[in-house]
């Protein structure tokens, strides 16, 4: 008679699965295990799994290996086919005898080589992969089929389907992430690469879980230990364990966490993924966006006499921030520069564009706009009309007039809008008179400059004249907008306090 623990193990494998699992590789409708024998073996693993604190040791030729107990897997989307065919005795015999522990898997498996499908030997894998079994023997299944170059791409996915699963498993059990990075370190062992989408599921499963603190520990194992890890996922560079968890950190919005992370983890002596450097320096310009959108959204609230103004102290502290925003980003671009290939200086200096754009930095930004060039990554032309703008608002002449020559060649449309930010720029530095100017260069080129920006030239010229005195500008504004048909006939009037005297002039 067969063992009836061993009837009810195998039997519970059969049922655990659905209906669908059981048509791709279906157990027959009766068992014929009259063969099998009792395995203490089997019996003391099972003990062990309903008692960790046992440790339970299985012998097996001469040699002592702890078996790894771990949860069943899920493997509906393997385990499903039409076919009805039974399971060869083949597979029971081989199943008893890998259970046994007596002699190395590879020699079992080897003896039954001819008797085994490759249905059957996923099946195995299965076997070995259910709670209760020895996970470790599953692997040794696994590394002589790789060794037989008999793992084709389904065997390869139901492994990593298993692998996954354990992963999973050991997270949700609170087990150390130690216990997890041996799991991935015997993957590597029996020629199983652990993929990167792997890591990723690791980092989301901490980091759903809410241990963030562990997320970070176990990418420091594995920058530590070096384990290495296949990018054959079809997704391009994501900057590997270290970009992902940084990545991670920048969708719930800790920008300012995720290029720290970077950053610490590079000067605590461990060497990240170059592209976790970029992943980290798009943080920083998340972070520097933040920061002046909140001031934009402070100035406006100050305006309408909602808050206060900002103190000379609270200022201090503001541009200190962002001082050390840009700093970060600097030593950041430079381990690029260091670690990376030349082919990514380009896009160094588009994230270095970024954060002086998002800091109003306008000489740095134009300064970086040539370095794109020379590293052979053309900007956007909106880019050069953004750095335009910052430079005209800070009335850096010598950098707006080189800017400038690149519209020489440009079609009318363009010309405007680049006209239409220096204008702009020139208004929100409060340089009504610079803005006058670069309007009537407008008109001269026959370009039609928007009518909100007329109006905020004038309305700002007229504040002038009350501060100044000075209407020149004015007037000949008035004049171009005239001979433009942009503007009726004006009259325009000044009144002298200290004479008591109005002087009108008719446009």
């Amino acid at each position: 008679m067969g063992s009836t623990s061993t009837f009810v193990s195998f039997m519970r494998f059969s049922h655990s699965v659905s209906p669908e699992l059981r048509c791709r590789f279906p157990f027959p409708k009766f068992y014929r295990i009259s063969y099998v024998r009792p395995c203490p073996q089997v019996f003391a693993v099972v003990c062990n799994h309903h008692n960790p604190k046992s440790p339970g040791l299985v012998v097996g030729r001469g040699k002592i290996r702890e078996p790894r107990l771990l949860k069943s897997v899920e493997l509906d989307r393997f385990l499903t086919s039409d076919d009805e065919d039974e399971m060869s005795e083949g597979f029971f015999e081989a199943i008893e005898e890998l259970e046994r522990m007596t002699r190395e898997p590879s020699d079992v498996l080897e003896e039954m080589n001819d008797r085994l499908s490759a249905r059957e030997l996923q099946l195995v894998l299965v076997y070995f992969s259910q709670e209760g079994r020895d996970s470790w023997c599953a692997l040794e299944v696994f590394e002589w089929l790789r060794k037989e170059n008999r793992v084709d791409k389904e065997t390869m996915e139901l492994m990593i389907s298993i692998m996954c699963s354990w992963v999973k498993k050991l997270i949700e059990g609170q087990h150390d992430v130690g216990d997890v990075f041996d799991l991935l370190v015997d993957m590597d062992c029996v020629g199983l690469k652990p993929s990167f989408s792997m890591m990723e599921k690791v980092i989301s499963l901490y980091w759903e879980m809410g241990e963030k603190e562990k997320a970070v520990l176990f990418v420091k194992e594995v920058l530590k230990r070096g384990v290495a890890y296949s990018e054959n996922d079809g997704e391009g560079p994501k900057g590997g364990p270290t970009g992902y968890l940084a990545w991670k950190m920048m969708v719930d919005g800790n920008y300012r966490d995720a290029a720290k992370l970077v950053i610490n983890l590079r000067e605590s002596g461990l060497k990240p993924e170059v592209y976790s450097y970029l992943i980290a320096m798009t943080a920083v310009v998340k972070e520097l966006n933040e920061l002046s959108k909140g001031l934009r959204k402070l100035k406006g609230f100050a305006k309408s006499g909602f808050v206060a103004e900002l103190d000379s102290e609270s200022v201090g502290l503001v541009e200190n921030y962002q001082a050390d925003l840009l700093a970060d980003g600097i030593l950041l671009s430079c381990w690029v520069i260091e670690d990376g290939s030349p082919s990514l200086h380009g896009v160094v200096h588009e994230r270095l564009l970024a954060m002086y754009i998002c800091a109003g930095r306008g000489l740095d930004a134009e300064r970086q706009l040539w370095e794109m060039k020379l590293a052979g990554k053309k900007a956007d032309e909106d880019l050069y009309d953004i750095v335009l703008a910052i430079c005209a608002s800070q009335k850096e002449a010598n950098a707006v007039r080189r800017l400038l020559t690149r519209i020489e060649v440009m079609g009318s449309l363009r010309k405007k809008k680049a006209l239409s930010w220096l204008l702009r720029g020139y208004i929100k530095g409060g340089h009504y008179e610079d803005a006058a100017e670069a309007l009537m260069k407008m008109l001269d080129m026959s370009l039609c400059p928007d009518y909100l920006d007329r109006i905020a030239v004038m309305q700002g010229l007229r504040k002038s004249i009350h501060l100044w005195g000075n209407v020149e500008a004015y007037l000949k504004l008035c004049k171009s907008l005239s001979a433009a048909n942009l503007i009726g006939p004006s009259l325009v009037y000044l009144y002298l306090k200290k004479y008591k005297l109005w002087i009108m002039k008719a446009l």
